[in-house]
C-alpha cells in the first residue's frame, strides 16, 4: 500500500525517513548505530550518494539525501536491506540483553508482510518528501539537527554524536562526506 510519500524523481533531493518496525529501539546500542553510519560512508563512496544532513535516532533515521547516478530507489533499498542484515547478525552474534524479544519482534513482522523473509528490521516505506526550495532544504535541515535537542538528549545539536551538526556548523566532518546543496 503506497503512502504517497515516495521518490518520483531520482535525481532529486529528498528528506527521507526510515523507521524501525514497530519503533523498537534498536538504536539505544552504538553498535547497531555504527552500522548505519558506516552503510551511508560506503553509499557516499560508492554509490553516488550525496548526503547532506542526517541524524540517527533511537527507532528511526532522517536524512537529506540524493543519488549522483539517479537510482535514489535503488541505493535506499540496498541501504536498508545492508543495514538490516548487519543488524540482525549483530543481534545474534554480539551480547545483546534484549535478542530473544528482538528477534521475535522481526519475525513477527516479516510473519505478517508478503514482501519480507524471515525478519524484518525496517518498515518498507521511506516517507520521502521532495526538497523543492532552499527555505524547505534548511527547514528539514533544521529539523534533523534538532531532533536529539527535542528528545532531551542534549543541550544543543552540536553534542550529538549520530548527527551532521557538528560537522555542518563547524565547516568540518566527522566519519561521512556531507555535501553543499547549493553547488
Amino acid at each position: 500500500m503506497s503512502t504517497g510519500y515516495q521518490i518520483e524523481d531520482q535525481y532529486g533531493t529528498y528528506f527521507l525517513t526510515f523507521t524501525i518496525v514497530d519503533w523498537v529501539d534498536v538504536f539505544s546500542r552504538k553498535n547497531y548505530r555504527d552500522i548505519v553510519v558506516d552503510a551511508l560512508d560506503y553509499c557516499i563512496k560508492n554509490k553516488q550518494l550525496k548526503l547532506y544532513g542526517y541524524v540517527v535516532m533511537t527507532n528511526h533515521v532522517h536524512l537529506i539525501a540524493r543519488s549522483e547516478r539517479g537510482a535514489l530507489s535503488d541505493t535506499v533499498r540496498d541501504l536498508k536491506k545492508y543495514t538490516a542484515r548487519k543488524i540482525l547478525e549483530a543481534i545474534q552474534n554480539e551480547p545483546e540483553s534484549r535478542r530473544e524479544w528482538l528477534l521475535h519482534r522481526f519475525a513477527w513482522n516479516a510473519d505478517q508482510n508478503k514482501r519480507s523473509s524471515d525478519h524484518q528490521v525496517w518498515t518498507h516505506e521511506n516517507h520521502a518528501i521532495h526538497i523543492y526550495s532552499e527555505d524547505f532544504f534548511r527547514q528539514k535541515l533544521n529539523y534533523i539537527h534538532q531532533n536529539p535537542v527535542r528528545a532531551g538528549w542534549v543541550e544543543g545539536e552540536n553534542d550529538y554524536v549520530y548527527s551532521s551538526a557538528k560537522s555542518l556548523n563547524e565547516n568540518r566532518n566527522i566519519r561521512l562526506q556531507l555535501c553543499d546543496w547549493f553547488d
